[in-house]
């Protein structure tokens, strides 16, 4: 396993049969794939992009189980355990810890709007619970809440709080998060689209969805920036950004399963409220996939 946290980490899909039910042979497949085939370094299970709020906690732990043996030490396995309800989210993160996985994902708490010192009292009470390190996730658009950088300052202090995920969308605020934060706290690009921006203001890596299918040059994007080859960083952001934009032209992770079923990668239906693209939608992706080489 490797001593520093990965830059390159993708937030999995959850495969399901046709019945609705977890596909944990396939998770372990596609789990591989992404490691092997697309470069991946690390993945997030049961995420945003794994469906996490239509899976049950029986099933959460399954799939850390299930994908953690498929892997073993190729990569970070990192469990998504984060809720709106703090003591579910202490449990299912203690529980996850004993499934062997390497870290801990936890979204802000969604729906109840809580303050900031809210935030922080929950994400100090989750990390309690675990010795493994925690990848705070910040994703207003989604939960409502904003994590302000003065509190991930203040959440920095809990020596196994780590790292964030920043998909606020708002680089003055990420700018802002890496001048209060310290040089071993991680902040990773939870938009596809802007890691090469968040890269150039000291940002570590990317929790990606289009590494399912463009890991290979996501990595080579992000090393050739770090290597101090702009130019070639920026033509590779440019190539695939029709990718970067079509992959969220409806709610993740409908389009990339959808991009997944046009490779012949078996990645099932979704789980209601979350419905199939519809075919404008699927022409948008079949597009970029075209243009960036992905299909041809």
């Amino acid at each position: 396993m490797m001593n520093n946290l990965p830059r390159l980490i993708t937030a999995m899909i959850t495969p399901f049969k046709d019945d609705l039910s977890v596909d944990y042979k396939e998770a372990q497949k596609l789990a591989l794939q992404l490691v092997e085939e697309e470069g991946n370094e690390g993945l997030v299970v049961s995420g945003t992009t794994g469906e996490s709020p239509n899976l049950n906690e029986v099933e959460k732990i399954e799939l850390f189980k299930a994908i953690k043996e498929a892997v073993g030490s190729k990569a970070w396995i990192i469990a998504g355990t984060g809720s709106n309800n703090t003591l579910e989210t202490a449990r299912l993160t203690a529980e996850a810890t004993g499934t062997g996985v390497d870290g801990i994902m936890l979204v802000s708490p969604y729906y109840n709007k809580p303050t900031q010192e809210g935030l922080y009292q929950h994400f100090k009470t989750v990390a309690g619970t675990t010795d493994l390190p925690i990848i705070l996730y910040n994703v207003p658009g989604r939960t409502g809440v904003n994590l302000l950088p003065d509190t991930v300052a203040r959440l920095a202090k809990v020596p196994n709080i780590v790292a964030l995920k920043e998909a606020c969308g708002n680089l003055d605020q990420v700018s802002a998060a890496k001048a209060k934060l310290p040089d071993d706290f991680y902040v990773y690009s939870g938009d596809d689209s802007l890691t090469l921006p968040m890269l150039s203001v000291g940002c570590y890596g990317v929790i990606s969805v289009v590494a399912h299918i463009v890991g290979k040059q996501m990595k080579e994007m992000i090393y050739a920036y770090l290597a101090g080859d702009v130019q070639k960083a920026s033509q590779i952001h440019l190539q695939l950004y029709p990718i970067f934009k079509a992959l969220f032209v409806v709610s993740n992770p409908i389009p990339v399963k959808k991009a997944l079923e046009l490779m012949g990668r078996s990645s099932g239906k979704l789980r209601l409220p979350l419905v199939e693209a519809t075919e404008a939608e699927t022409q948008v992706i079949i597009e970029a996939m075209k243009k960036t080489g992905i299909l041809s």
